[in-house]
């Protein structure tokens, strides 16, 4: 018995048939090989342009950018607020405030720069939330049952913070 098949094989067998046997099972047997899955980058962070922009102290106007999307700290917090408690409404500023990381080269964004934006910037960046936070859009695809035409319609509405 030659000392390799033995020790190969555990001492069962000797050989050539042995070592060819052995060499079967050992050879590497590549598995069933599916394809990965394909991986989608999470994408967290959106830029975006105010309609009208944000005018700080010195007169300066900000208009881009960039929102994070939410987490459900982000939506929880602002409850324990007391101005939140004192008025619903005021919710919205304080959520903003938290998910909005960069608005053109204002130093440190927080309530009091969300509160001063015009309306119509504030409406626009509920909506941004609500689009970025909902799987990327609201939106659906529809057709038309006259012209059987395609086209999207906004399915969002609710109130920041609301799911």
């Amino acid at each position: 018995m030659r000392r390799g098949a033995a020790a190969r094989t555990g001492g069962l067998a000797a050989g050539p048939d042995a070592d060819a046997a052995f060499a079967a099972s050992a050879a590497p047997v590549a598995p069933a090989v599916e394809p990965a899955p394909v991986r989608r980058q999470l994408r967290t962070e959106f830029a975006f342009e105010l309609p009208r922009g944000y005018v700080d102290e010195s007169g300066t106007v900000h208009r881009e950018g960039v929102m994070r999307l939410a987490t459900a700290r982000d939506e929880l917090i602002p409850l324990r607020d007391v101005r939140v408690q004192e008025n619903p409404a005021y919710l919205s500023v304080v959520l903003l405030a938290r998910v909005i990381t960069r608005l053109g080269t204002v130093p440190h964004l927080h309530d009091g720069v969300v509160e001063n934006m015009f309306a119509s910037d504030l409406a626009f960046l509920q909506d941004f939330y609500r689009q970025i936070n909902a799987e990327g859009h609201t939106r659906a695809g529809v057709t038309c049952p006259h012209c059987e035409q395609p086209f999207e319609v906004e399915l969002g509405g609710s109130r920041l913070g609301e799911s």
